[in-house]
């Protein structure tokens, strides 16, 4: 089929939590932006085979897009160590996409962590 993964309840957090860098494209057949995004998406999932890229259809996962909060779709969300560092609504341009990924593959995961760690503690700890 592809080079991406269809994400359900069922291995969603096993998908997170065995890969370190994993991409989510939150999206619907109905949604004409999604259909656009589809195949910048997939081309990105081709030239980036060291990434999991995985994708929720909101209509068949609708408890995975309440979990995440998503309002409006598509949405890609980059998740690194099982931490959220990138969610966006919109399609992406080829561009865009391309340089986010760099942007997520650059980043210090220590510091990512140290940062939600300090955020948690200044609201109480509660998450």
């Amino acid at each position: 089929m592809s080079s991406t993964v269809e994400l359900t309840k069922e291995n969603f957090d096993q998908t997170v939590t065995e890969n370190d860098f994993v991409l989510i494209d939150f999206w619907a057949a109905w949604c004409g932006p999604c259909r656009q995004f589809a195949p910048v998406y997939e081309k990105a999932a081709e030239e980036n085979p060291d990434l999991v890229f995985g994708k929720v259809d909101t209509e068949a996962q609708p408890e995975l897009a309440a979990a995440f909060g998503i309002q409006s779709i598509p949405t890609l969300m980059i998740v690194r160590d099982r931490v959220a560092v990138f969610a966006q609504p919109g399609a992406l341009p080829e561009p865009a996409l391309a340089d986010v990924i760099g942007q997520a593959r650059k980043l210090d995961m220590d510091e990512v962590r140290k940062s939600v760690e300090e955020q948690q503690a200044a609201q109480g700890g509660s998450e």
